[in-house]
């Protein structure tokens, strides 16, 4: 019996080259012809040939509106965009694994466990997309047990502005948050839910009250910030938190309420020298770039 495989089934479609759909990405982004061309190192003439082409005798489709010198996307062409960023991202996939033999191994990373519900999902999906051959081992501590190993490549920590260590990740404003049950006015003394005894947040907090007078007392400490959220969720006491990890159940607490301001915080990026690699740097871009979205 002869085997015919889905693929002989298909009908004859043309191809499209990956560089015509470069074309039209960036005409996409750039919103017209001449500054695309001057994306992708084209002439205006040959960028509107080739979609020309592209609209006439591979999809008979019309891709483009043109107002005067803007071009707009049909709802063709969105659709095409859609699968145009796609097939470019595989594209560059397939040359990543293939091309740079290299990108295999096992690396170990350092962060403290609150940023790796917040921004290292996304960071790593993208990262094991691009390198699925490389193995991230993640080591969750805090950021002065962190800043002591010796055998993590990459590691985020927190720091106190000024403090001119690694690389600026991002400033964070730290916010006080409770829930939404939660009222100040019924404690005497105010319970507090901190990560760390003897952390500089803590001393923050600390100094804050302080500084107005408030009375407070350290009801609930872990170095778990998964069970200092759920202490605070659950009403039974108020914590200091970087505004982006603020859940949706918490609310913040402000001045009218008699708490004070903080300061900001900053995270930062530690790379050891002695494992350095090109798995290692291109993992950290990957990082510093996540960070900023």
């Amino acid at each position: 019996m002869q085997y015919i495989s889905e693929i002989d089934q298909l009908p004859g479609y043309p191809s499209i080259d990956t560089e015509v759909l470069r074309t039209f990405v960036a005409i996409a982004d750039q919103g017209g012809f001449t500054r695309a061309g001057e994306a992708v190192n084209r002439t205006q003439s040959a960028v509107s040939m080739q979609m020309k082409r592209l609209e006439e005798d591979v999809l008979q489709r019309k891709l483009f509106e043109r107002d005067g010198r803007q071009v707009r996307l049909t709802p063709e062409g969105q659709v095409l965009l859609g699968y145009a960023r796609r097939i470019l991202k595989l594209h560059s996939e397939v040359f990543n694994t293939l091309r740079e033999p290299h990108m295999v191994g096992l690396v170990r990373i350092g962060t403290p466990d609150d940023y790796v519900m917040r921004f290292l999902p996304g960071i790593l999906k993208r990262f094991s997309k691009a390198y699925p051959l490389i193995q991230i081992e993640m080591h969750c501590e805090a950021s002065t047990v962190l800043m002591q190993r010796r055998d993590l490549a990459l590691t985020v920590i927190s720091r106190e502005p000024g403090s001119e260590i690694g690389e600026l990740l991002r400033t964070e404003r730290m916010v006080w948050v409770a829930a939404a049950s939660f009222c100040a006015d019924e404690h005497q003394a105010l319970p507090l839910a901190v990560s760390g005894v003897d952390s500089f947040c803590t001393q923050w907090i600390r100094t804050a009250l302080d500084a107005v007078g408030r009375e407070y007392r350290l009801a609930y400490h872990s170095s778990n910030v998964a069970a200092i959220q759920a202490v605070v969720s659950s009403g039974l006491a108020v914590m200091a938190s970087v505004e982006s990890l603020v859940t949706g159940d918490l609310r913040l607490l402000g001045s009218e309420e008699g708490f004070p301001p903080l300061p900001s915080m900053d995270l930062r990026l530690l790379r050891n020298p002695a494992m350095t690699s090109p798995i290692t740097e291109c993992l950290a871009e990957y990082i510093l770039e996540g960070f900023k979205l």
